[in-house]
């Protein structure tokens, strides 16, 4: 049994908990960071940083992190309903960011960010299963080796271990969760002929699909389909990707984007359902990234908020000495801007997803009146959570005044 003392432990080395990792490290703090995987597989995540995300990389200081393992820009955001192509947004120009959105190898991006706070003066144990965290008194968290049992002590535990966080049920947080609406399909494809400078979005309103294009470069490309869970289809493995092309295909791609494209990861299906903490802090924990709020993947937030969380509590841990109230500030900015974030997803789900007489309806009242007059849809998913998302900015988002 050791009796090892950190300011802090990081349960995940992943990206918002190694990015946290290296940030603290670089202020002096004494950091250890667990992370179960010896190598970062591809698990369908996200990969794209929406401009605003981009934006708090660089306050985070992990941008160039991020373009030197591979990260590539995406100026422009086509949007494609059937064989038009209605919308060709510059992200750089349009959006509050000024930023492009970026995309990037999610497994590389692990990799980059555990090295630099290792670089950076954060210990790294691989390979550590956590089985146990204990709040009580000295914040406590027990490591199962190779060798046995460790424990190890810090002033702060970071839980940053994503959707099914241990480390949350252990800290005794109330999880909630929206209801099962939308599946995600997701792939990584090789062969992919849409243009390499955009992100290309095809969205059937009619049968609630939406589809996703996020290229790397050089026609590889994390490409989606959202669809409706109540279809009952789970596309999973090599032999369902002829289906996902089809799919895709229906929803509003064009054809000849995946003419050629073959296989360069798994094909995985998973809920779309938001899942969070409404007060991501107790004392001795933090959660951050999807153990504090896992998003709706549909609407691309997951990475840029896994970020802003870093960055948010590194900012408080900084400017407060006494890390009890900078826990519950960070917990109090996470609930705001996260709340702001699912709100527009909610929304958005609601009139572009849902299906039937009444979604028909409301697509024709509101959807007329935001072509006329833009900022009726707020740009919260590419601009950041800075807008009040209130009772009259949902009448106006529906067209009902």
């Amino acid at each position: 049994m050791a009796a090892d003392i950190h300011d802090i432990i990081i349960i995940g080395g992943g990206v918002g908990g190694s990015a946290l990792a290296k940030a603290m490290a670089e202020a002096g703090a004494e950091v250890l960071v667990l992370e179960r995987e010896t190598q970062f597989r591809d698990r369908v995540r996200g990969e794209a940083i929406m401009p605003w995300g981009v934006v708090e990389a660089v306050e985070l200081g992990i941008r160039d992190v991020i373009a030197s393992s591979g990260g590539h820009e995406l100026p422009w955001w086509n949007t494609y309903q059937g064989s038009r192509r209605p919308g060709h947004r510059d992200l750089v120009a349009t959006t509050r960011a000024g930023a492009p959105a970026l995309a990037i190898y999610h497994p590389v991006m692990q990799q980059a960010l555990i090295e630099a706070a290792a670089s950076a003066g954060a210990t790294v144990s691989r390979g550590a299963r956590v089985v146990g965290v204990n709040a009580n008194g000295t914040p406590r968290v027990t490591v199962e080796t190779g060798h046995g049992r460790e424990a190890f002590r810090a002033r702060l535990i970071v839980a940053a271990d994503g959707r099914g966080s241990l480390a949350r049920e252990w800290g005794g947080f109330q999880v909630r969760r929206d209801p099962e609406q939308t599946l995600v399909a997701g792939v990584l494809l090789d062969g992919v002929t849409a243009s390499d400078d955009a992100a290309h979005v095809g969205l059937d309103t009619q049968g609630g699909r939406f589809v996703l294009i996020f290229p790397q470069s050089q026609g590889r490309a994390r490409c989606y389909f959202c669809y409706p869970e109540a279809s009952g289809l789970r596309m999973t493995g090599q032999q369902d990707l002829p289906r996902f092309v089809q799919e895709s295909q229906k929803a509003g791609v064009a054809a000849e984007y995946y003419q050629q494209a073959t296989a360069a990861g798994p094909l995985a299906t998973f809920d779309a359902a938001a899942v969070w903490v409404e007060h991501p802090y107790k004392p001795g924990v933090a959660l951050i990234g999807d153990a504090a709020a896992s998003s709706d993947p549909t609407w691309g937030q997951g990475l840029s908020l896994a970020i802003k969380d870093a960055r948010v509590l590194r900012d408080h841990l900084l400017s407060n000495d006494d890390w009890e109230e900078a826990g519950n500030a960070y917990a109090d900015e996470h609930k705001q801007y996260y709340g702001v974030v699912h709100t527009a997803e909610l929304w958005h789900s609601e009139l572009l997803l849902e299906t039937g007489e009444e979604a028909d309806v409301r697509r024709a009242r509101a959807l007329p009146l935001w072509r006329e007059d833009r900022s009726r849809n707020p740009d919260t998913f590419f601009s950041g959570p800075g807008e009040t998302l209130d009772e009259k900015a949902r009448r106006r988002f529906f067209g009902e005044e």
